[in-house]
């Protein structure tokens, strides 16, 4: 299927994306449908001289079901929609690696945990606007804010949380493919919004490694 959306990159983006297509095709059919009744009852009941316009106190059966039918659409849609977010949102997978993002205006601040896997401890490493994780494992993100209201986009991986001041926020992703995905924040946070920009790289287990290696090399 042709994708006018960010490259997938991520194991669960599949399903996130059969989610939106499907939403998409029901807006796009009602949108048309609608923009061709319109223009079929301005050219029925134009004006036209001679014709005198009268009055129609409605239909009972066509208002029950313009109202019933959206609302089953509704309910088929959250029916889809609840077992894939709850696994998204809801389970964070075993994994070795978390990571610490805290937002702020206007910045990524990405901290990783040292030998001792404890954050807050001197051998913390701490990066701006840079991301690194290895490809095909489930890393562990715990979101937090500074100052404002933000949100984490990782376009490619479909990952979208709000970094809220005063919470600890986990959520998880997990790369498919290798390479260099930019962060965006998608939430309005200021003056500098627009420049709240960081990189992800997704790398190989060996250059993974490697770059671990780099940072703490005494480990």
């Amino acid at each position: 299927m042709m994708s006018w959306l960010p490259e997938n990159v991520s194991s669960y983006g599949g399903a996130v994306d059969s989610l939106f297509y499907l939403v998409y095709y029901i807006t796009g059919a009602v949108f048309f449908l609608v923009m061709g009744l319109m223009i079929f009852f301005l050219v029925k009941y134009r004006h036209r001289e001679g014709r005198r316009a009268r009055y129609s106190h409605g239909n009972n059966t066509l208002e029950i079901l313009w109202t019933v039918v959206p609302a089953l659409i509704l309910v088929v849609l959250t029916a889809l929609s609840v077992p894939t977010w709850a696994k998204i949102k809801s389970h964070i997978p075993p994994t070795d690696l978390t990571i610490q993002v805290i937002g702020k205006q206007f910045n990524w601040e990405v901290t990783y945990a040292g030998p001792d896997g404890k954050f807050g401890t001197e051998d913390d490493r701490t990066f701006d606007n840079e991301m690194h994780v290895p490809v095909n494992a489930p890393v562990k993100v715990v979101l937090l804010s500074k100052d404002v209201i933000h949100s984490l986009f990782l376009p490619n991986l479909r990952f979208k949380q709000d970094a809220v001041p005063g919470r600890e926020i986990p959520q998880w992703f997990q790369a498919t493919k290798t390479g260099k995905y930019v962060i965006p924040c998608a939430e309005l946070c200021g003056f500098g919004h627009s420049g709240m920009q960081g990189y992800l790289y997704v790398h190989t287990a060996q250059e993974y490694e490697q770059w671990v290696k780099e940072q703490w090399p005494s480990s």
